[in-house]
């Protein structure tokens, strides 16, 4: 059986991160986050895979390549105009030779799970459970069948969602090719699956896990479950005096200096310094040649390579993009004075303790100070003593 993944998408709500990668692509417990989906399907028996590239496919082609490095086999079908969910399995059509896996990208499922969906009746569509389902495709289930798809019902009728991990036979082209653009101008795979559900045909697969990670706050959740299921290994130094406390990972060439206190579950990327002094909390994960220095403390934050936290920072419930350099004295605060949870550019994270999203290569003074809540573009500049907060724009400065 082959496995489709779609992944071709930038994933606009995860901007500014996308800036330079897809969505796919963006690190959870040091790898991307759709090296777990595929790690996953493989553990389930799957050993063919498609993966329907289009925005940032250099990267994605550049890390997986032919797959040999993980066991499995991968071809690559471009989607070279991302005009939705039914076109992209529609780019794969030529490769597939009988029934066939379907799966977001963007997602977290569990290896029993996959290994169930490709073993159910042809056609079927997996479901999970969510607290927002206004923000999905809603499903009514009768006796395992799927009754009723209504997308983003702002009255929804239950919480059971479209999880978007499929099973199709190749009869599903044949729907497709009848799907008009919607009011979006996007072809949208769920179009077909209405003519499937109107014919009664369309199965349902409870999954027992899900996770979607659609928006920067949810990669910590999903990082922090990941982090939880690694085995600690160190191939770095260790220096007297460092106390690891739980899991912790620590890749090679890496350094933890003296007086370094890190809690796990952790992981530590390659050719990173870490200390002396440095106070590294659970479920972080710092990417390759990171440096996190003298008196900073670190908490629940995914860091990616290149960045740089040198002297007495603080950094809590974040994310940081790649290339990025902190001034002495730096802090960003995570917790609003009422307790209320964090919005960010107006969205609800549903977080009490949220942070800032900071794009890739920004670059802080010393003493500047970090409001709750605040997203930051690219390349942005930021002088000394500087106090940010709110939406702030790709390569913007502020003295």
């Amino acid at each position: 059986m082959e496995c489709v993944v779609l992944a071709a998408g930038e994933g606009k709500r995860m901007r500014p991160l996308t800036a330079r990668r897809p969505k796919v692509m963006l690190p959870l417990a040091n790898r991307p986050m759709m090296e777990h989906l595929v790690l996953a399907a493989r553990d389930a028996g799957i050993s063919d895979f498609i993966f329907v590239v289009g925005y940032g496919e250099r990267e994605i082609r550049r890390h997986f390549g032919d797959g040999s490095s993980w066991g499995i086999h991968i071809e690559y079908a471009p989607q070279r105009h991302q005009q939705g969910t039914a076109d992209a399995v529609r780019a794969a059509r030529d490769m597939v030779t009988g029934p066939f896996l379907v799966l977001n990208g963007d997602m977290i499922l569990k290896s029993a799970d996959i290994a169930a969906l490709s073993s159910r009746p042809v056609p079927c569509m997996s479901v999970s459970t969510t607290d927002h389902p206004k923000d999905y495709g809603v499903v009514l289930v009768e006796n395992d069948q799927i009754v009723s798809l209504e997308e983003k019902s702002p009255n929804p009728q239950s919480s059971l969602i479209n999880a978007g991990a499929y099973l199709f036979s190749p009869d599903i082209f044949e729907l497709i090719d009848e799907v008009q653009p919607s009011s979006r101008g996007e072809l949208e795979l769920t179009d077909a699956l209405a003519v499937l559900i109107a014919q009664k045909e369309l199965h349902a697969y409870r999954l027992t896990y899900w996770m979607d990670v659609g928006h920067p706050w949810d990669m910590l959740d999903a990082n922090a479950i990941l982090l939880e299921s690694t085995t600690p290994h160190n191939n770095g130094t260790v220096e007297e005096g460092v106390v690891l406390k739980g899991t912790v990972i620590i890749e090679e060439g890496s350094v933890i200096k003296s007086g370094t206190y890190i809690e796990g579950p952790c992981i530590i990327g390659k050719n990173c310094r870490i200390g002396p002094h440095a106070y590294i909390r659970s479920s972080s994960s710092i990417g390759d040649d990171c440096h996190i220095g003298h008196c900073s403390e670190l908490k629940n934050s995914i860091i990616m390579s290149g960045t740089k936290i040198p002297h007495f920072n603080y950094l809590g419930d974040s994310i940081i993009g790649s290339g990025c350099n902190f001034g002495a004295g730096t802090k960003v605060a995570n917790l609003r004075h009422d307790h209320a949870s964090v919005k960010v550019c107006g969205k609800d994270t549903r977080r009490k303790k949220f942070g800032a999203v900071v794009g890739d290569g920004v670059q802080f003074g010393i003493n500047c100070s970090v409001n709750v809540g605040t997203m930051i573009g690219s390349n942005a500049l930021f002088g000394p003593n500087s106090y940010i907060e709110g939406c702030i724009g790709d390569k913007a400065v502020i003295r």
